[in-house]
């Protein structure tokens, strides 16, 4: 695992129009898309690391019939901690790495979460597991639209009821075209359910989770839904391919 601080400020070039999106041949296996997993690493998510731990093989498995998925772990902890992991193929690596963090007090550095993702495009989507924000919101939405344009959604599953942090997790997800849900550990199935479901579209893209939605059934089904429709937004055409 390795500890690299990012630059303060990203210049990601900006693009005109999205790439449309590479049609798969029927020679050879589809490129692995790539999401980055980041975690609130601060002391008052340590009770629910462990959840996520057992939830994280869930976006392996859904995603495999259509190329896989490579993801890297990325979490921040204490004053200036931010540590990022290798690309992982497989669930073990991924766990391993996982169950070596321990969490430590500390604020939010959603900011460099973001920048992190701009400064390693292509990433297909991002996942945040968080409780809290203690930063300038202004900044974290202008990262937030640069992502947008780039194609790349972040998912942010909000942990707890503190609305003013609902609020700027809806808007992030608004402004990259992706989706905010509640991390209730009440519910793992469903949340089970949703990590399917992003990895899905980090794999495929748009058809790929309108076909997992048809295949899931009650309360999935209408989960996958929600995230579908969540997803429709202007200039969405779903991740690039790429091999990692």
């Amino acid at each position: 695992m390795t500890n690299r601080r990012l630059p303060d400020k990203s210049t990601p070039r900006e693009i005109d129009q999205f790439l449309d999106q590479v049609k798969r041949t029927s020679i050879g296996k589809p490129a692995a898309g790539r999401l980055l997993f980041a975690m609130d690493a601060t002391a008052s998510r340590e009770p629910t690391w462990d959840h996520a731990c057992h939830l994280q093989s869930r976006m392996f498995e859904a995603s495999e019939s259509l190329g896989g998925l490579a993801i890297q772990l990325c979490y921040y902890r204490s004053l200036d901690e931010f540590h990022y992991t290798d690309w992982h193929l497989n669930p073990r690596a991924l766990l391993q790495d996982m169950n070596a963090v321990r969490c430590l007090a500390g604020h939010t550095q959603i900011e460099r979460v973001l920048s992190h993702a701009l400064a390693n495009q292509p990433v297909d989507a991002t996942v945040f597991i968080g409780d809290a924000m203690e930063e300038d919101a202004s900044r974290l939405r202008q990262l937030a639209g640069q992502l947008g344009l780039l194609g790349s959604p972040v998912f942010l599953f909000h942990e707890g009821h503190d609305a003013g942090v609902r609020a700027v997790f809806t808007d992030l997800a608004r402004l990259t075209h992706g989706a905010c849900c509640p991390f209730d550990i009440n519910s793992p199935e469903q949340l089970r359910e949703l990590l399917g479901a992003v990895a899905v579209y980090a794999s495929g893209g748009h058809q790929a989770l309108l076909d997992y939605t048809q295949r899931q059934q009650g309360r999935s089904q209408q989960l996958s839904r929600s995230l579908v429709r969540q997803l429709q937004g202007p200039g969405r055409q779903g991740p690039h391919r790429h091999k990692t």
